[in-house]
């Protein structure tokens, strides 16, 4: 009985390639043999996705099966037998599991790093062959850095496993972000690709300055005085101290942008803040009492 290959990986028709690769990548390592060896169904269920990737994992074969050309199991119908339609011959899988299907690259939907969780290096009773090199295990690896190193970029020198490690953060590397370094990882255990070494990045919060996205945001408090009449401020940023305008009649809440002093392209931020004097000031007070009351309420 024919099935229907867009249900078996639970797509939809008009799912993208990406989004075929990525079904058939999760559905396989949910169900690949060597991880379900006491689940006899597992095989069937492997091999029934694999079939259905084979087919619309390849866009010709896709195509023929839309236009109805070709069936579920690849073979021709109608118009499309006898006139060079896809064959058993062509699907790797038809017939059962054999060394027939030690053409199909399997590394090219799981990536290597798959292959060091099956403990033959390789795909046991696909390949048909000998030993394939392992990866060697990748290394994990916790840093802290501060918020301007994370913000600006930074270079740091980790000691891992014995070895100094020269880490490049990048400029605006947030909070759990995760850096891979290629190669540096575990030898292999028989002649493959070192694996590599992954670095969580843990990010110290700062005393007053907060990232979204390339901006960043500081809250900055200031004197009626210098609300009402105006003032030139000197504020922080991540590269250094700037002299910013604040206009009069100012109010808190009030937001002012420095343009390009931000992580890269971004910007900073400044939300003003109005701060009342705190001591009592006489002449401060005697003075709004002579300011006419305003409404500036609208509830």
């Amino acid at each position: 009985m024919n099935k229907n290959l867009y249900h078996v990986l639970g797509i939809s028709k008009d799912a993208s390639d990406a989004e075929i690769k990525s079904a058939y990548r999760k559905l396989a390592r949910k169900y690949h043999p060597d991880l379900n060896k006491d689940n006899p169904e597992a095989a069937e269920k492997f091999k029934e996705i694999s079939c259905a990737y084979d087919i619309l994992g390849d866009k010709e074969k896709r195509k023929k099966y839309d236009n109805n050309e070709i069936d579920s199991d690849g073979k021709p119908t109608g118009y499309g037998a006898g006139f060079g339609g896809y064959s058993a011959q062509g699907n790797p899988f038809q017939g059962g599991f054999s060394g027939d299907a030690g053409s199909f690259d399997f590394s090219s939907i799981f990536g290597e790093d798959i292959f060091s969780q099956f403990g033959g290096g390789g795909f046991q009773g696909f390949s048909g062959g000998g030993r394939r090199p392992r990866k060697g295990q990748d290394i994990a690896y916790n840093m802290r850095i501060d918020f301007l190193s994370a913000a600006r970029g930074d270079e740091k020198t980790v000691n891992i496993s014995g070895k100094n490690i020269n880490v490049k953060i990048p400029a605006g590397t947030s909070d759990g972000q995760t850096l891979r370094l290629k190669g540096l990882g575990a030898p292999s255990p028989n002649g493959g690709s070192a694996g590599d070494v992954l670095i969580t990045i843990n990010v110290e919060k700062h005393p007053y300055f907060t990232a979204e996205g390339n901006n960043i945001h500081i809250e900055v408090p200031i004197t009626i005085k210098e609300a009402i009449l105006g003032a030139k401020i000197t504020v922080p940023t991540i590269s250094g101290k700037v002299a910013v305008n604040v206009p009069p009649y100012a109010s808190s809440g009030e937001k002012l942008r420095l343009k390009g002093k931000g992580i890269l392209s971004g910007d900073q931020i400044i939300t003003l803040k109005i701060v009342s004097p705190r001591k009592s000031t006489p002449e401060l007070e005697k003075c709004l009492q002579s300011v006419p009351d305003e409404n500036i309420r609208s509830f």
